[in-house]
């Protein structure tokens, strides 16, 4: 493994960092080595080089603020041990090759540090914090932030949350009178994760075709069923005709629906190199909202990917972007696609 550690007085060379390889935040949580152990587990399958990034800041428990280069080159060296470690006990029971790992830290934030040195990435990846939902809407979060600034893939890994569900059990067991225990229970396929299906959601724009694209490669890469879905309203079709004038019944508009999954299909080329012969896709037009649809999808998914566009002005402020609503409440890993 190599190490690259950036100073105090270094930040301008972040710019100089150019990947084509993958990106992952590492801060020491257990999301950040769910993050990282994807990465690892994604670059055995490609052969693509992992950059395991620590940004950090000074912080009491480092001790006061040092005083000279010297006292800089130790905290560095110890901040690079403490990487080294991480990646350790991230990569245990893995098979992996140390040519195709890089360690980076550096003294900068965590969203600047990776929207940087991954702008040329092929994709960043980060672990969802698990913070309660209202303190994830309120407060944002990192990936929220990577995940509408980045011009790159960005993947969001979803681990389980035990506290949540603790907290939905007391809610169940408050809400309901009776002597009896009440459990709640979260929807969900019955299948092991690694039988479930890749989904992605599209809606006929540019950016959906991309993330199309990249749910091929990514479902080919895993030997995954592909699920292509478009969740729709009546005001995501455009004018439909013979009813310019007047609102189109449901089941017209479920019609058109299907056309434009069909022409967006048909708009898409699937590679033939690196496609197996038991690669599996198919498509789904559902009358619902798409944050409210690919949400509902990501308990019955292995990895859901969407594309960053959304609303905007207003709307976005108050409602939330559609991949900004995915990226806090998805049930599974989602990468969001620019």
């Amino acid at each position: 493994m190599s190490d690259t550690t950036l100073n105090a007085t270094e930040s301008g060379m972040l710019a100089d960092i150019r990947l084509h390889d993958i990106v992952v935040g590492v801060d020491g949580s257990d999301e950040s080595f769910a993050a990282l152990r994807w990465a690892l587990n994604e670059a055995s399958l490609t052969g693509q080089q992992v950059n395991a990034v620590f940004a950090w800041s000074h912080s009491w428990d480092m001790g006061s603020e040092p005083e000279d280069e010297e006292q800089w080159a130790e905290v560095r060296h110890e901040i690079a041990q403490r990487l080294r470690d991480w990646v350790s006990k991230a990569s245990q029971g893995m098979t992996i090759n140390e040519d195709h790992v890089k360690l980076t830290s550096v003294k900068a934030t965590g969203t600047s540090a990776l929207l940087e040195i991954g702008k040329d990435a092929q994709q960043i990846v980060v672990g969802r914090r698990s913070l309660g939902r209202v303190a994830r809407w309120f407060l944002g979060s990192l990936s929220e932030s990577l995940a509408e600034a980045a011009q790159v893939p960005v993947t969001i890994v979803r681990i389980l949350d035990d506290e949540e569900s603790s907290v939905q059990d007391a809610i169940a067991n408050a809400l309901t009178p009776s002597e009896n225990t009440v459990t709640y229970d979260l929807p969900g396929s019955p299948l092991p994760k690694n039988q479930r299906p890749i989904v992605v959601g599209v809606d006929g724009s540019e950016t959906s075709r991309r993330a199309l694209r990249f749910a091929i490669d990514l479902a080919a890469l895993h030997h995954a069923p592909l699920q292509v879905m478009f969740c729709w309203q009546l005001k995501d079709l455009g004018v439909i005709e013979g009813y310019e004038n007047a609102i189109a019944p449901i089941a017209v508009g479920q019609e058109r629906a299907e056309r434009i999954l069909d022409e967006l299909l048909d708009s898409v080329e699937i590679p033939t190199a690196g496609i197996p012969d038991d690669f599996q896709i198919e498509s789904h037009a559902f009358h619902i909202s798409a944050a409210k649809g690919l949400i509902a999808a990501s308990r019955y998914a292995r990895h859901l990917v969407v594309g960053s566009r959304g609303l905007s002005g207003l709307d976005a402020h108050f409602l939330g972007s559609v991949s900004k609503q995915i990226v806090n409440f998805a049930d599974c890993t989602v990468t969001v696609v620019h």
